[in-house]
């Protein structure tokens, strides 16, 4: 059987990056849906004209934006059998999708995520923010859980019925730890694969901005001491 495949792409405001990941992304895709949230250029439009189904969340937060793609997927006949998310700033390779689900395909993994190696990372791509956030972050799943996460990177692949059963719930910039917290509580399998990494086009909504940065940082800590002491 073959597998139905769907994308999610959260985005605010990516007009000029929206259609080069569209149009990149491989044709073993069913559906691409990108979720606007609340993008006020025309961000909307491009996606639509690149063959992107587009739904709208006018609450901001990326957390918003990704249960939002789920609630339509949730709406449909047919449901997928794999779930992808990545950014729509073109920061990702969106070709490496099937480098993504292949340890879904070929070893039954519940969930991967695209580690931004060093070594495939674009010279300036990730802040110091990214960088720091991401060390502090995997470290402490590392002390408290054991994991081998080594990214909390936003390309990612997972079973739609995992993805269900993980009743995710954050709104804002939470939404990646949560999932591979719940991920390690539930006891799912996982891995990650080496993915590249380049600049994105525009200017970061998150790691961009001292507020972005400091909230995402606080998010991400308290989920992960929420679910140690749990």
């Amino acid at each position: 059987m073959t597998p139905i495949i769907n994308v999610i792409i959260p985005a605010f405001n990516e007009e000029d990056s929206i259609e080069h990941v569209i149009k990149e992304i491989p044709d073993i895709v069913s559906e691409v849906i990108v979720v606007s949230n609340n993008s006020t250029d025309n961000t909307e439009s491009v996606a639509k004209n690149a063959g992107a189904t587009v739904v709208k969340e006018e609450r901001k937060g990326y957390g918003y934006a990704c249960l939002k793609g789920m609630e339509y997927i949730a709406s449909k006949d047919i449901r997928p059998h794999i779930i992808v998310f990545l950014d729509g700033d073109y920061s990702d390779y969106p070709e490496e999708l099937t480098k993504v689900i292949a340890p879904i395909l070929e070893d039954d993994i519940d969930m991967v995520i695209g580690s931004r190696v060093k070594h495939l990372r674009e010279s300036g791509s990730m802040t110091f923010p990214q960088i720091f956030g991401n060390w502090l972050a995997t470290g402490l799943m590392k002390l408290f859980f054991g994991a081998k996460f080594t990214d909390l990177g936003p390309f990612r692949a997972i079973k739609y019925n995992t993805l269900l059963e993980l009743d995710m719930v954050d709104k804002t910039y939470g939404w990646t730890v949560e999932m591979q917290l719940k991920v390690l509580k539930k006891r799912y399998t996982y891995t990650e694969v080496p993915v590249h990494y380049k600049k994105r086009i525009g200017v970061s909504k998150v790691s961009g901005t001292i507020k972005g940065a400091i909230f995402a940082g606080v998010k991400i800590l308290s989920w992960i001491f929420k679910y140690s002491f749990a």
